[in-house]
């Protein structure tokens, strides 16, 4: 197959619409179930990359959640401990396969932008995986194969409609890539950087000490960022990304809309959220939502009479601020990456409340010596990768 044919593009009025091979070779897609359309590929491509440069830069299954062409999450098969299970509700489905634990890792890191996500594997998708994905909210997901259980599991999806997509996962790109602006045609070279632990070398900070668990982050997080609409910036602890600020104009916006989606991520690990008593059957997105709710600053859209009855068996106290900031206070060794240099030591400042220890940007900023000096000031461990990581 050379081209397929899609309902519309990025909105209905877009017609017509497909996608095709220019070069006369055959789409290396199989549409297994649904109709994908224009996003899911476009979702579903990007998220490819990104999880087949995770399985090779860390020989570990691994698992994308995307929304809107930028990633809600990312992450590697590691083991889910007795919490985190818990607070990506998977607690309930005894020991996970690794790529069960990497999808639910990266679902799980940001469940509100997660909601109707497209996902993207690293390995074949196997029944443990499936039976995640089943239970979630999502339009869609593409993996080098399916094992026959976890193809029936997730052809039963959505009425037999959920989009299910096999890649060939030998496929290579040409060198050179185009797009259209306006009718006129853009040309460049791909990205084909790679990402490993030599970009982890030139340490600029007083600190110099960046352990192996942190440079699977760091790596994590510059993966990550290589297929996020960009100005972006990511939080990444334990074998994911915890936050991720996307296609924002500023980069102290990026950081901080990152950190507070970081801070979010530790926040329901609180005992406080941990203890919620919900009522029975609420839908995981109205759960969801109302814990988002919860740990913000409209805390009483949830916590009003009349209100918490629908959602809680008992009313939950008040998560006051000194609280959640004392709690924030445990959170540490996380690392940051950038998609370009920091201008200011502003983001650092902000990188610190949300406990980060180590950090990988390019560098090259005319205020290299206040960042750094920034990262002094808190003992924190900085990289100079002297590469950028743009993706529009």
């Amino acid at each position: 197959m050379k081209e397929l044919e899609l309902k519309y593009g990025c909105n209905p009025n877009q017609k017509p619409s497909r996608i095709f091979m220019d070069d006369g070779r055959e789409l290396p897609i199989q549409v297994l179930s649904g109709k994908p359309g224009y996003i899911n590929f476009l979702d579903a491509f990007n998220g490819w990359q990104l999880v087949k440069e995770l399985k090779e830069a860390t020989g570990l299954p691994a698992a994308a959640s995307f929304k809107h062409v930028s990633p809600a999450g990312a992450a590697v098969g590691l083991p889910l401990d007795e919490t985190l299970a818990k607070i990506y509700w998977v607690d309930d489905m005894g020991e996970l396969s690794p790529l069960a634990c990497a999808y639910a890792r990266a679902r799980g890191a940001d469940r509100m932008s997660s909601f109707g996500d497209f996902i993207s594997l690293s390995d074949i998708c196997d029944a443990d995986t499936a039976k995640i994905i089943k239970r979630e909210v999502s339009d869609g997901v593409i993996a080098p194969g399916f094992e026959p259980e976890a193809l029936e599991i997730l052809k039963s999806k959505k009425n037999g409609n959920y989009c299910v997509i096999q890649i060939d996962p030998g496929y290579v790109p040409a060198p050179i890539e185009k797009k259209q602006v306006f009718g006129i045609t853009f040309e460049q070279g791909r990205n084909q950087l790679e990402i490993n632990r030599d970009l982890l070398k030139n340490v600029v900070t007083a600190n110099k000490e960046i352990p192996d668990a942190a440079k699977i982050d760091l790596i994590i997080s510059l993966i990550t960022l290589k297929y996020t609409q960009s100005n972006s910036v990511c939080y990444a602890k334990g074998g994911q990304a915890i936050g991720i600020g996307a296609g924002q104009q500023s980069r102290v916006h990026c950081t901080r809309l990152a950190g507070n989606k970081a801070d979010n991520w530790f926040l329901r690990q609180a005992p406080q959220v941990l203890n919620l008593q919900f009522v029975d059957n609420i839908r995981r997105a109205d759960r969801d939502n109302a814990i988002d709710v919860y740990i913000g600053d409209e805390y009483m859209d949830v916590l009003a009479d009349g209100r918490w009855e629908a959602i809680f068996k008992v009313k939950p106290p008040v998560f006051t601020p000194e609280e959640k900031r004392a709690w924030l206070d445990k959170m540490e060794d996380v690392a940051l990456g950038s998609d370009a240099f920091f201008p200011f030591g502003d983001n650092i400042d902000r990188a610190y409340k949300s406990g980060v220890k180590y950090i990988a940007e390019p560098g090259g900023s005319v205020r290299d010596d206040n960042v750094i000096e920034a990262c002094n000031k808190y003992g924190m461990a900085m990289a100079f990768t002297g590469i950028r990581l743009f993706h529009h």
